[in-house]
C-alpha cells in the first residue's frame, strides 16, 4: 500500500508544480491546492499507515496495552488542512480583486497594475 501512495504523492507533486508554472492565476491556485494535498498525504505515508486501535489509555494504566495509532501526524494534518483552507480563501479573494482591476487572469497581462 505504501508504494502506491508514494506514487500518488509523486504524481500530485508533479501535477502541482506543472500547474504552478502555468501563466494563469487560477491554475496557480489549483496548483497550490494540489501541493498542500500532496504534502498532507506525504505526512500520512511517512508516519506509517497502520490499522491499530485509537490512541486511548484505559483508566488505571500508564501505557496502552496494544499497539495504537500515532495521533501526532493526524493533528499535524488537521492543522495543515485548516491553514490551506485559509490560504485558498485568501487566494480566491485575491483573484476576484485582480479580475476586477485588470480584467485578465494571465500573469503577463497583470504587470501594469500600478494605478
Amino acid at each position: 500500500m505504501e508504494p502506491v501512495l508514494a506514487l500518488v504523492v509523486g504524481g500530485l507533486y508533479a501535477a502541482a508544480i506543472y500547474m504552478i508554472l502555468r501563466r494563469s492565476i487560477v491554475k496557480l491556485v489549483i496548483g497550490l491546492l494540489l501541493l498542500s494535498n500532496a504534502a498532507n498525504l506525504l505526512i500520512f505515508t511517512v508516519s506509517g499507515l497502520t490499522r491499530e486501535a485509537p490512541p486511548l489509555i484505559s483508566a488505571g494504566l500508564d501505557a496502552p496495552l496494544a499497539p495504537t495509532a500515532d495521533p501526532l501526524p493526524q493533528a499535524l494534518i488537521l492543522t495543515a488542512i485548516v491553514i490551506s483552507f485559509g490560504v485558498l480563501a485568501f487566494a480566491v479573494v485575491l483573484i476576484n480583486r485582480a479580475w476586477h482591476v485588470v480584467q485578465a487572469e494571465d500573469m503577463d497581462q497583470m504587470t501594469g497594475t500600478d494605478t
